[in-house]
Parts: C-alpha cells; sequence; structure tokens
C-alpha cells in the first residue's frame, strides 16, 4: 500500500498532454456532442480557425487529473467554477496547474489554471473537493 500525505495549503500539481483527434473522436462519442467547430475541420477552417477546437470539457478533464493526483483517492470534485478565456486547438498541447487554496476534513478549494506552452492561459478559475465518502 502506498503512503499519502494529506494535502497542504500551497501544495501543486500538474498535468500535461497534447489534445490528440483520437480523444476528440472518443469525446464526441461519450457526450453525443457534434458541434461543427469540435468536429469538422472545415468548418473550423471557415470559422477562421487553423483546426479543429478541442472541447473545452476534455480540457477540463486535464485539470481533474491534477486535482486527482493533488488530493488522492479520498476525495472528488464537488463544484467548479471556471472561466474559458480561449479556444484550444486539437494538436495543443495543454499543462493543467492546480494548488490548493484552502483545506478542511469537509473541504478542499484548489486554484485551476489551464495554459498553452507559450503561457496563454486558456482556462481559469477554482475547484471545490469534497470527500470522496460522506463522513459519519
Amino acid at each position: 500500500m502506498t503512503n499519502f500525505t494529506a494535502p497542504q495549503v500551497g501544495d501543486t500539481q500538474s498535468f500535461r498532454k497534447t489534445m490528440t483527434v483520437a480523444e476528440q473522436a472518443m469525446f464526441t462519442g461519450i457526450s453525443g456532442n457534434l458541434a461543427p467547430l469540435h468536429v469538422d475541420q472545415r468548418a473550423a477552417r471557415a470559422a477562421g480557425f487553423d483546426g479543429m477546437l478541442a472541447f473545452e470539457l476534455a480540457v477540463t478533464a486535464l485539470a481533474s487529473t491534477a486535482l486527482n493526483r493533488l488530493a488522492g483517492p479520498g476525495w472528488r470534485i464537488g463544484g467548479l467554477q471556471l472561466a474559458f478565456a480561449a479556444a484550444v486547438l486539437v494538436g495543443d498541447t495543454i499543462e493543467a496547474a492546480v494548488k490548493v487554496m484552502q483545506v478542511s476534513a469537509e473541504s478542499m478549494t484548489c486554484s485551476v489554471r489551464c495554459s498553452r506552452a507559450s503561457g496563454d492561459v486558456v482556462i481559469e478559475g477554482t475547484a471545490t473537493l469534497v470527500p470522496a465518502r460522506p463522513r459519519g
């Protein structure tokens, strides 16, 4: 069994990956979302983009990975407050970085920031984590 230290204020974690065409197709299948900018290269280019847009919630999933790695198995996402500052293209590499801002036995608040390698922020906000199982 792995020893896990409870998160403390100031602890950080990050996760980086490239948003791929294959994952875009899987997310389309999971969500049923057939928005043209996300599934049609020609529609995205006609709208002025260099390629298809990655689904915003697929990009947000990178932050969920960082949150899980930071908080550990005893926590789940209880709420998200996010602003989507810029579109992400399929093929972009994104880094999700999270930081513990507040922690108690009942909840944990973390800042969330997803950025391109250039430093451009694409998603920013906060996540509230709660115990995976009710206490009591």
